[in-house]
């Protein structure tokens, strides 16, 4: 893994998007920054939009205008360039698991709060080996000298925590200098017996005190390694999903993780990371981990 922020640029007012966002991260992590366009090598004319030498050359034109706007809101940045041929999916796979970080582009859903991921978002988050942040297009930045804006919010699943997806989201509460929410909603058992009416109040409170105690163990060592971070813990009964969607509303970044397995047919992100990615507010972390 090389130390720099690398951003897929398409020239949309997503992927532009994403770029100012990546700048942003690279400079505070004090990193270069990749600027990484994918030209389609598709020989077949049924499908061919354009020819590779009109695309490869658009692609140029797309990188530099990029280049030269990030140069100019920041000048001390390390910006580079590449071009890449070939599938999407592959190449922006092959580019995440190089970087520190990957950025991609997520458009907003008409009329409905949230991200549309399309189909090579989704399949980069569910195959690279290395985190993934999805923007859109109104999550802009706030620079140091503006203030805070809003706190890093931790989705954290107690029953495998994930190092990985605490200590993104520890690192990233320390650079921003905000505080961190760790969410954990837990879910009743689906059948208690025979006596539900006497068995759930007892049951629910026994559950509640077993996730307190579970989400305090899962970062008793990351509030030691990070003492200067602030930790806001919010431990309750609910849907992962949507209360997830609601914190994201003063968030500045949602971390949540995505298990390193393999399903029967194909890779998956999760139905709860899925519904995150698709419905927050803010930009979105998606974070491997084992």
């Amino acid at each position: 893994m090389s130390r720099t922020v690398t951003v897929g640029v398409d020239g949309s007012r997503e992927s532009l998007a994403a770029a100012d966002w990546a700048a942003e991260e690279a400079a505070r992590r004090a990193v270069p920054l990749r600027l990484l366009q994918v030209w389609s090598t598709d020989d077949d004319p049924r499908t061919r939009v354009v020819d590779p030498v009109t695309a490869r050359g658009w692609g140029e034109r797309v990188l530099a205008t990029a280049e030269s706007r990030l140069r100019r809101c920041h000048p001390s940045l390390d910006v580079g360039t590449e071009q890449a041929a070939g599938d999407p999916v592959e190449a922006l796979c092959a580019a995440g698991d190089k970087a520190e970080l990957l950025v991609l582009g997520s458009r907003g859903l008409s009329g409905l709060a949230g991200f549309f991921a399309g189909s090579v978002s989704l399949a980069v988050l569910a195959r690279t080996r290395g985190p993934v942040v999805l923007v859109r297009p109104s999550d802009r930045p706030t620079r140091d000298e503006d203030g805070p804006a809003g706190e890093v919010v931790v989705g954290l699943d107690v029953s495998a925590p994930g190092d990985e997806v605490l200590g993104f989201g520890f690192a990233e509460a320390d650079r921003y200098g905000c505080d961190l929410r760790v969410l954990h909603t837990w879910a009743l058992p689906a059948l208690y017996g025979p006596d539900l009416g006497a068995t759930v109040p007892l049951l629910t409170s026994e559950l509640a005190q077993d996730a307190r105690r579970a989400l305090d163990e899962a970062l008793a060592p990351w509030t030691q390694k990070y003492p200067g971070v602030r930790v806001v813990r919010e431990c309750h009964q609910g849907w992962p999903a949507r209360d997830l969607a609601e914190a994201s509303r003063d968030a500045r970044l949602v971390v949540v993780g995505r298990r390193n397995r393999r399903a029967r047919i194909g890779t998956h992100i999760g139905a709860v990371t899925h519904a995150v990615v698709h419905h927050s507010l803010a930009p979105v972390a998606v974070v491997p981990h084992d």
